[in-house]
């Protein structure tokens, strides 16, 4: 039997050609590259549990919380939350509800649509203290504490960031000493969300064997979490410092399975993962704030969304909006499936938040004068992702990971 001939280089390979009767769906302005095609039924219905939840208990009140500045019903919005399996939720057993990367991502995304505090709860809570306790703890620990915050009976915070030391944890200078079987930890931890309202705080402290991990119950003799106020930023979220003054545990307060930074930074990358989707949806709100907006402001006799100028803003911002959550699925499927490095993490971090923060800005513009006002979510989007920016890795700090990532030369020293 004789080959069957090759296409000449001239014709090239037959194209494959789609049934005449196949049209393709109207353009969507809310998904205008079908990426909810991506997605399964099942993360379709987390993400519009998410968004419903959001829209009802959430957006009606944010604007108020946001200008006096606290975040007064955190206790029942953790329980509802709680509720929702979205404490934990890419965590297994323990209560925790065992989705996947991706669809933790989308939770994020709708919480941050309402607001970078809600999401900043949610992240905590989970991908910092409670994972924390699922990956490092031990199985008593994770048995006393892991069920009632999946649950959202007890708020946990995360204790790494100093007055003095921010970037480079290394420094810390909360010190964990041994007395007989006992530890006794002194020191001070700066910038931890949740703090005074947490039930239980994972505190990272120097000892002679190296960085570990300590479980502080709240009421704990000379452990304070003093709350701090006078924010422009995050103003919808409970933000404090955490005081050590000769705090005993005992010793099985200490989280056993990991020693050095390889322990908080890995809780880190994990939150970091939540921030490449958040970002997106506190971009997304303020996108289409700015689109609803440039359809009914009329100025020189026509909706503004009619001028050259005002589509070429809403044009970009849908470009960057859509590329950010696109990455974001990328480096989900990615973690679903082991294959998602830290590197990798700081590349959506990067991006994401510095587009969402572009795109506030750009969205602000449109609504002129009315951008700054609380009646709509742009400029409490804007200042939010301010924080959002710098912590849990400035943008600097990205930077030089992905410098030595493709250089293979540190200069973080």
């Amino acid at each position: 039997m004789s080959a069957p001939s090759a296409p000449s280089a001239a014709s090239g390979p037959p194209a494959p050609s789609a049934p005449s009767s196949v049209k393709p769906p109207p353009f969507d302005p809310g998904d205008p590259l079908g990426l909810d095609d991506l997605l399964e039924p099942e993360d379709l219905a987390i993400r519009d549990t998410v968004r419903t939840w959001a829209a009802d208990r959430v957006l009606p009140h944010i604007a108020e919380w946001y200008e006096r500045g606290e975040l007064p019903v955190i206790r029942e919005l953790t329980r509802e939350l709680g509720g929702l399996g979205a404490l934990g939720m890419s965590l297994t057993g323990y209560g925790c509800a065992g989705a996947t990367a991706v669809q933790y991502g989308l939770a994020c995304l709708e919480l941050e649509a309402a607001d970078s505090g809600i999401r900043s709860l949610v992240s905590v809570q989970g991908s910092l203290a409670m994972y924390a306790i699922h990956r490092f703890g031990s199985e008593e620990q994770k048995r006393r504490w892991l069920p009632g915050m999946a649950a959202g009976e007890i708020i946990g915070c995360f204790g790494l960031t100093e007055p003095d030391h921010g970037s480079d944890p290394a420094g810390m200078r909360t010190y964990a000493k041994r007395d007989g079987s006992d530890w006794v930890l002194n020191g001070r931890k700066m910038w931890i969300t949740n703090g005074s309202v947490a039930g239980v705080a994972v505190v990272w402290a120097r000892t002679d064997e190296g960085i570990r991990g300590f479980l502080v119950p709240a009421g704990t003799p000379g452990f304070s979490a003093p709350e701090i106020t006078h924010k422009w930023s995050l103003r919808a979220s409970v933000t404090s410092e955490l005081v050590l003054d000769d705090v005993r545990l005992p010793a099985d307060a200490v989280l056993p399975e990991v020693t050095g930074l390889r322990g908080p930074l890995s809780c880190l990358s994990h939150a970091r993962y939540g921030i490449v989707w958040g970002s997106m949806g506190a971009a997304r709100a303020s996108f289409e704030a700015a689109l609803q907006y440039a359809g009914t402001r009329e100025q020189f006799g026509r909706p503004i969304g009619g001028f050259q100028l005002t589509q070429a803003k809403l044009a970009d911002m849908a470009l960057e909006l859509h590329k950010g959550i696109l990455l974001a699925h990328h480096l989900g499927r990615r973690m679903d499936a082991g294959r998602l490095r830290a590197e990798q993490v700081s590349f959506g971090k990067l991006n994401n938040v510095r587009e969402a923060i572009e795109i506030c800005r750009t969205s602000r513009t449109i609504l002129g004068a009315n951008g700054i006002s609380l009646e709509y979510p742009v400029m409490r989007h804007a200042t939010n992702l301010e924080s959002v920016l710098t912590y849990e890795g400035t943008v600097e700090m990205h930077q030089l990971v992905l410098g030595k990532a493709l250089t293979g030369l540190d200069a973080f020293r």
